[in-house]
């Protein structure tokens, strides 16, 4: 099964597509995280990304797409997970296309409906373990009273830069001009289910189950 994890930035897409990975067996395909293996890697595809990536130019489409195929080919998994990618209509085309040609179908896009302000509280109160990853909330889950990560007990935590009210105004506001059309495309092609992206962390993967299991 390949599905698409649709939402806003904070909707927690990142935090569901690591259960699923887990539970599942699924393969997330992060766009950030396939360019800086690519960089790395030595490979034809890999010095065209080292090269984009030093000129400080614009990974394109193509060059993203070829990375997803190259996973396509070799990754053996019980389906993908695409984060990150397709953010806009014609790179929606591309997938679809791309899938078509090796074979395999888009099988569910989840759409992680925010409310904005909601939204905008929640990450304004976030920081994470630095060692760790391990997500905490000023007001659902704050950091334990020790001091120690409750995950691996490191002390040093962090915020993002940009997890502050302007920022996120910023990226929301580009992620409606740019992805938020895609919610129209995958309905009209019969593939979009949504969950509520501010429920509780167990809560969400539950009506996610029930959507892929439908």
């Amino acid at each position: 099964m390949n599905i698409i994890l649709l939402g806003p930035p904070g909707a927690g897409k990142g935090t569901q597509a690591r259960m699923l990975v887990e539970k599942r067996g699924m393969v997330q395909l992060s766009t950030g995280d396939m360019l800086r293996e690519a960089k790395d890697s030595g490979t034809e595809m890999g010095q065209i990304v080292a090269d984009v990536m030093a000129r400080g130019a614009l990974v394109t489409d193509e060059i993203v797409i070829g990375l997803i195929k190259e996973k396509l080919e070799t990754v053996k998994a019980n389906g993908f997970i695409f984060d990150g990618f397709p953010r806009t209509l014609a790179q929606a085309d591309a997938l679809g296309d791309l899938l078509e040609a090796e074979g395999q179908t888009l099988d569910k896009v989840v759409e992680m409906r925010v409310d904005d302000e909601a939204l905008v509280a929640r990450i304004t109160a976030r920081s994470t373990c630095a060692a760790c990853g391990e997500v905490y909330n000023d007001q659902t889950k704050p950091i334990p009273a020790d001091g120690k990560c409750s995950n691996c007990g490191a002390t040093e935590f962090k915020r993002r830069a940009d997890d502050n009210e302007e920022s996120l105004k910023t990226r929301l506001m580009e992620y409606y001009k740019q992805t938020s059309p895609l919610i129209g495309y995958y309905y009209a092609k019969g593939v979009l289910s949504r969950v509520d992206g501010l429920g509780a962390i167990a809560a969400v993967q539950g009506e996610i189950k029930a959507v892929l299991e439908t």
